[in-house]
């Protein structure tokens, strides 16, 4: 039937059109028989109408009915509720999906009965999934990129249970592993915050589950423990990537730094990295001021060797007189050969200096690139918007993206490689829509990081191109 085709979709879409304070505040989902009232529904799970009433709150209105086939939220009566986290489970499998609160026996995870790669990969969501603060909604966002990748992994015939848990900073997470569902998890996405890192990195090497930190964390957990992988790369490794990148690539170039007087920048740094390398190798480089006259500027610049212009601030104020500079000397210096070497921040800016990035010949180092052009972007965007009811946040990245990557990425390397996933390139041929995920290993015991790094390229040709390293 087609209720049944598509319940997964239902589900999905109920989940998430409620409030958002309501994620994981409900047991379990129900659908409506044939002459159930609400009346019924609440005395059968022990609830008051009003309890009830409150979990669906379309209930309230005054043209509400109660339809067979519907998808309501069951959730904790008031007597039950726990301060702690509350898990909800969402079942997703390959034909006719349901959602629907999981009961197991203990996993035994040294038996080779208990195969994920032929069974559904048990998920674990452990952020801060409310509306409170800005934590809050954006991590909502990547938890619904993660439920969008399980409707797509549904798709190609894969299984998969997710166990989600609202973790907001003042929780204590030591509660929330205390929930029947977390020792049984195959891989747990979390946590937010720093300090509930330690308590999660000991369960997880306990129960022998993946532990993937999405976002930037502190402390050094992931060299003690092989159970984690950590996804966020610091400044300074990505600002030793792009020296590296700049060196490879602009070796035969003339590179002019550009002083913007931004005595806010931190890109002191990696100017600094970049002209001591340089001078190593021998490669020449001349400084100039964006308050330069236009004689002094353009001296800068050489007429025989194509220049790659680097400046030592990411704002946008200096980058668009930058280009005020650059229009002017190229008018007055017809032929000169100009490339740009940008910051990850610069991507913000594509909308109004796209064109001047394309002329300019501009390469920009990042980790993640969103372009709004691609076929997969527009289908996910449109997938977002269609099962949520909302566009994505105007952030960069774009979390549900990100979530969507990660979780694609992981659940599909286990259900092919099962617990031997190591989250290499080579171990999988998933194609990143926003954020590639190369991870390596850290010494001998320790966990995994992500190593990917590329250039996103504006070129003259006004295309844009992921450079990968």
């Amino acid at each position: 039937m087609r209720i049944i085709r598509y319940a997964l979709f239902l589900v999905l879409v109920t989940f998430s059109m409620q409030t958002v304070a309501q994620i994981n505040q409900w047991r379990e989902m129900h659908k409506v028989k044939k002459k159930e009232t609400i009346f019924g529904i609440a005395r059968d799970y022990g609830l008051t109408v009003e309890e009830l009433i409150k979990a669906n709150p379309e209930m309230g209105q005054p043209d509400y009915q109660l339809k067979k086939g519907d998808f309501i939220f069951i959730p904790y009566a008031d007597a039950d509720k726990k301060k702690t986290a509350t898990p909800a489970t969402t079942t997703v499998t390959p034909a006719s999906a349901t959602t629907k609160t999981t009961t197991q026996a203990p996993l035994n995870r040294t038996s080779a009965q208990d195969d994920v790669r032929k069974r559904a990969v048990r998920v674990g969501v452990m952020l801060p999934l409310h509306n409170v603060d800005g934590d809050g909604r954006r991590m909502v966002e990547y938890y619904r990129g993660v439920l969008l990748a399980c409707d797509s992994l549904k798709k190609r015939g894969i299984s998969v249970d997710v166990h989600a848990w609202n973790v907001p900073i003042d929780a204590d997470i030591r509660q929330t592993l205390l929930e029947k569902d977390a020792s049984k998890c195959d891989i747990i996405f979390g946590p937010l915050y720093t300090k509930q890192m330690k308590a999660l990195s000991d369960f997880v090497r306990t129960y022998n589950i993946k532990l993937v930190i999405p976002f930037s964390i502190s402390g050094n957990d992931v060299s003690l423990n092989p159970n984690i992988y950590q996804v966020y790369q610091s400044p300074a490794t990505l600002n030793e990537a792009a020296i590296q990148a700049f060196m490879k690539r602009f070796a035969n170039h003339h590179t002019v730094l550009i002083d913007c007087n931004d005595t806010t920048s931190r890109k002191g740094v990696f100017t600094m990295n970049l002209r001591k390398q340089m001078e190593a190798k021998g490669m020449k480089y001349s400084i100039t001021n964006l308050k330069s006259s236009d004689e002094a500027f353009a001296k800068a610049f050489s007429k025989n060797m194509p220049n790659v212009v680097v400046l030592n601030t990411g704002r946008s104020p200096e980058l668009n007189a930058t280009f005020a500079r650059l229009n002017k000397m190229t008018v007055a210096t017809p032929g000169i050969v100009i490339s740009m070497f940008g910051y990850n921040e610069w991507l913000m800016y594509t909308k109004p200096y796209q064109e001047l990035f394309y002329k300019y010949d501009t390469f920009i180092p990042s980790s993640f690139y969103r372009d709004p052009q691609s076929r997969d972007v527009w289908h996910i965007e449109a997938k977002y918007r269609q099962m949520f009811g909302t566009d994505m946040m105007y952030a960069l990245p774009r979390f549900a993206i990100t979530g969507f990557d990660q979780a694609y990425f992981f659940l599909k390397g286990l259900h092919d490689k099962g617990k031997n996933f190591n989250g290499t390139r080579a171990e999988s041929d998933y194609k990143a829509i926003q954020t590639p995920l190369n991870f390596k290993r850290i010494g001998q015991g320790g966990g995994m990081i992500n190593q990917e790094f590329m250039l996103v390229h504006f070129t003259p040709k006004k295309s844009v191109v992921k450079i990968e390293n």
